[in-house]
């Protein structure tokens, strides 16, 4: 169980994030003074702190920097009035996660923190490499004894402990932030930050900012200067994911960093250095987009010093059922099920498949079928399913609502068009994986690969009834 640790004086700040935080799945811890807070850190080792600038025995920077000396590892989140807005820049400086303003906004403060918890697993639960039997069955094991997972296991062994950038390559779903993890918890960085950045996921215009930092004026929004990961990563690890959707500018600036160790804010002209190890990984052939021309061919030789090929699950022979096994015994609990065995049927079907979505998708028929199983053999009925061209039939589907959905958006002259169409297509999912739960939230959250916090967030803000589904 997640622990969350909220070091403030304001009574009217701790009501708020215990009624936010009112869920049996986090640990609410509070603390009103700095020297409380830092005896909790110090006993209770929570995942995240969030803690104010302003308290009364000591400042939250001080604070900020005798917890850091407990744990330097912990995210730390300050909360902060305008009038501490620098200091609270300078706190992102020396290494913590980032800031929020007071008075607090429910949804960004509990997006903030979720992704701050899924981070501090990241960086506190070290992934389980096959022979470790004690630790089997838990959800960071590196599962598989194919002849391609082994040399997996041997390159990861290899290049851990030398100071070198990684390059991931593999399909989507096969695993490549567990192996960037592992890399991390086995290298001589690993008392020191760990961050990522999910290039494919933030838009082009503001990724560079993300990974660099930006100076107040810089555009229309920069209101305050940023401190970006490179500069939250000093002396730690980055971890790139997604890293050939970069656009031009930002493989420069990128490519800047990894020759030496400098980089400027976006609309700064003050050279910052920052030793980072990279750690990169993509689903795209770089060699290709290399070959037209998309990717730079010196940022790409600097990234592959070392490259780990992550094999898709088609090609990972007798890997699949010790892979179904282990979901089946890590998720068991979740769905109240105890599944002891796989019909040959069932596994028969599971590798008949191929699996485009690889291991993660495979992860996800796991969960699905706990929630149909009963006894204790998984049965071929209790499987979703598995043809191509069913799911094929199912995305066309999804796709003609949502192309009906923009063009009438489009014919009533939305400026909004982006956000309203992620949060249909969001709706529509989360209402469907709802009603497949029938309103069980915790089974629901399973399935969807987010915390319950976030759902249940998401479900407030999209307006879903749960009630119609229970």
């Amino acid at each position: 169980m997640p622990k969350l640790l909220v070091i403030d004086d304001e009574p009217s700040i701790l009501h708020a994030f215990k009624r936010a935080f009112d869920d049996p799945d986090i640990e609410l811890l509070t603390a009103e003074t700095a020297a409380e807070g830092e005896a909790m850190v110090a006993v209770e080792h929570p995942d995240v702190v969030v803690l104010d600038l302003r308290l009364p025995d000591k400042s939250g920077l001080e604070c900020f920097n005798q917890i850091r000396e407990i744990d330097p590892r912990t995210p730390v989140i300050f909360i902060t009035g305008h009038g501490t807005v620098e200091t609270a820049i300078e706190a992102t400086k020396l290494g913590a996660y980032d800031y929020l303003f007071k008075p607090l906004e429910l949804d960004q403060l509990k997006a903030l923190i979720d992704k701050a918890f899924h981070l501090s697993h990241m960086i506190k639960v070290q992934p389980v490499v096959p022979g470790n039997d004690s630790e089997a069955g838990t959800r960071e094991s590196i599962v598989g004894r194919c002849d391609a997972m082994k040399e997996v296991y041997k390159a990861i062994g290899q290049v851990a402990v030398q100071d070198l950038s990684v390059l991931l390559l593999g399909e989507s779903g096969t695993g490549k932030e567990v192996i960037a993890q592992a890399i991390y918890h086995h290298s001589n960085r690993v008392n020191k930050s760990f961050h990522t950045i999910n290039c494919a996921a933030i838009p082009e215009s503001l990724l560079e900012s993300e990974m660099f930092g930006h100076e107040k004026g810089s555009f229309t929004s920069a209101d305050r200067r940023r401190i970006g990961k490179f500069e939250q990563a000093d002396g730690g690890t980055l971890f790139l994911d997604e890293v050939g959707d970069m656009s031009p500018m930002t493989q420069a600036k990128l490519l800047r960093v990894l020759q030496d160790g400098t980089f400027e804010r976006v609309g700064g002209s003050g050279i910052i250095k920052a030793d980072v190890r990279v750690i990169a990984a993509t689903n795209h052939d770089l060699q290709h987009l290399v070959a037209e021309v998309k990717f730079r061919k010196d940022l790409f030789y600097r990234l592959s010093v070392v490259t780990i090929h992550l094999p898709p699950l088609r090609e990972r022979e007798g890997d699949l059922r010790l892979l179904a096994e282990h979901f089946l015994h890590y998720y068991g609990p979740d769905f109240g099920r105890k599944i002891t065995q796989i019909s040959q049927e069932s596994l028969k079907l599971l590798q008949d498949y191929s699996w485009p979505g690889n291991v993660r998708e495979l992860e996800s028929v796991i969960k699905q079928s706990l929630l149909k199983a009963r006894g204790t053999v998984l049965l071929p009925e209790f499987l979703p399913p598995l043809t191509e061209g069913g799911q094929q039939a199912q995305n066309s589907s999804m796709e003609s609502d949502l192309d009906t959905f923009i063009e009438q958006r489009l014919e009533l002259g939305s400026t909004e068009l982006y956000s309203e169409t992620i949060a249909c297509a969001e709706r529509h999912l989360l209402q469907r994986v709802l009603k497949q739960t029938k309103g069980n939230q915790v089974q629901a959250s399973a399935i969807l690969g987010i915390s319950r916090v976030t759902l249940r967030n998401r479900i407030r803000s999209l307006d879903i009834k749960i009630d119609k589904f229970t």
